[in-house]
């Protein structure tokens, strides 16, 4: 017997206001901010447009290395020969040489902190199937399509300017976010502000990030800029235990990036709050039962339930309960049994599962003749 769909509507004791003026004005070419803790997208322009992403592309590189490192195939003790090719990068450098061997976590500080291009190089065909680093973009390019980034193809490993070398600030977004995740043993190295290698580039040895040591929260990711690709940033930044994830490129000056980072921060954090809705075991909505010792069950979020919400409120935040009703018997505790559905204005709708709070067993054949004639019984009563 086909069952009932059913929706239940809730209001929850916090308010909510409209979202219109809430967008940040950004003259980023393209940008997008993102409320990690809830997976909120705040801000969205030009997000998917594959655009030359200078040294914001070395994070790639990172997370290949990151990940050989992980799985053996690189110690951060390990020292690599660094090649004629990679030496003869350009751009921010470590200044390294034919002569060099390097630790493998030195060049990691040198991509980090230094940006340099020439460690990029080194790492590149130290991890590359064929030993080049035009082999190790092919690998990017493959990773990157695995990891769900579309709009990223890469020629180098460093975003030298190089036609074809694009990614788009979502999946920039996407890396810097797996980075955050993976890897949390050595995320802390995209906070330190000074490494100097072998006292060769003093002048050289300040990281690029211009939100570190502001003490507004920013504890990474990497810069970039590139004549085509302007100033840019990928960026991260915590407080009170909510992160957010910004990136942005095409603007005009070091300056104007700076300024935008820290805007971006300011805005995300003090125009937005997370509010508590529920806790995990919280009892939501009682569902009918179909054919069990039990005529209803109670439903309960199985997670606290937390939502962003504009920090300041003016009426309330609503939410939907849906679930194919009478739920039929038997039924155990934990059984995922129906979601609960905000829609918060201007912002994506997020969907919570709701379980059952315990265990209803299915009734013998006395109980389940009188659920069919209930059953039978409702639905001529809506008919007529």
């Amino acid at each position: 017997m086909r069952l009932l769909f059913s929706r239940f509507a809730l209001v929850v004791a916090f308010a909510m206001p409209p979202m219109q003026g809430l967008a940040f004005d950004t003259s980023a070419k393209a940008a997008i901010i993102i409320d990690m803790t809830t997976e909120n997208v705040l801000l969205s322009k030009n997000a998917d447009i594959p655009l030359p992403p200078a040294s914001m592309s070395k994070l790639m590189t990172l997370y290949e290395a990151f990940a050989a490192i992980r799985d053996g195939r690189l110690s951060l003790d390990e020292k690599l020969h660094v090649s004629q090719h990679a030496m003869d990068y350009g751009g921010s450098t470590m200044f390294l040489d034919t002569t060099d061997k390097v630790k493998v976590e030195d060049l990691l500080r040198g991509i980090i902190v230094l940006s340099g291009n020439d460690a990029c190089a080194v790492i590149a065909e130290a991890l590359s199937p064929d030993g080049s680093e035009k082999g190790f973009a092919r690998l990017l390019t493959e990773r990157a399509r695995n990891m769900g980034m579309q709009n990223s193809t890469f020629r180098n490993s460093n975003g030298w300017p190089e036609e074809g070398h694009v990614m788009s600030v979502r999946d920039l977004a996407i890396i810097s976010r797996r980075i955050i995740e993976d890897f949390p043993e050595f995320y802390p190295m995209f906070a330190e502000r000074e490494f100097e290698f072998d006292n060769r580039a003093p002048k050289n040895r300040w990281n690029r990030n211009p939100l570190l040591g502001l003490d507004i929260g920013a504890d990474g990711l990497k810069t970039g800029h590139t004549q085509e690709a302007g100033y840019g940033l990928a960026a991260s930044a915590i407080r009170d235990g909510r992160r957010i994830l910004f990136v942005f490129s095409g603007l005009s000056s070091s300056a104007k990036r700076a300024e935008e980072a820290s805007a971006i921060i300011d805005w995300a954090f003090r125009q937005f709050s997370l509010k508590n809705v529920f806790n995990k075991g919280d009892k939501i909505v009682q569902a009918d039962v179909w054919m069990g010792k039990n005529e209803s069950i109670e439903l309960v979020v199985n997670e606290d339930v937390s939502m962003l919400v504009p920090a300041k409120s003016a009426g309330k935040l609503t939410a939907e309960v849906i679930y194919s009703s009478p739920v039929k018997a038997p039924v155990k505790k934990g059984d995922k049994l129906a979601e609960l559905v905000f829609k918060p204005e201007g912002l994506p709708e997020k969907r919570f599962p709701l379980a059952a709070a315990k265990d209803v067993e299915r009734g013998g054949f006395g109980i389940r003749i009188m659920s069919v004639f209930k059953l039978l019984w409702l639905r001529l009563s809506r008919e007529v």
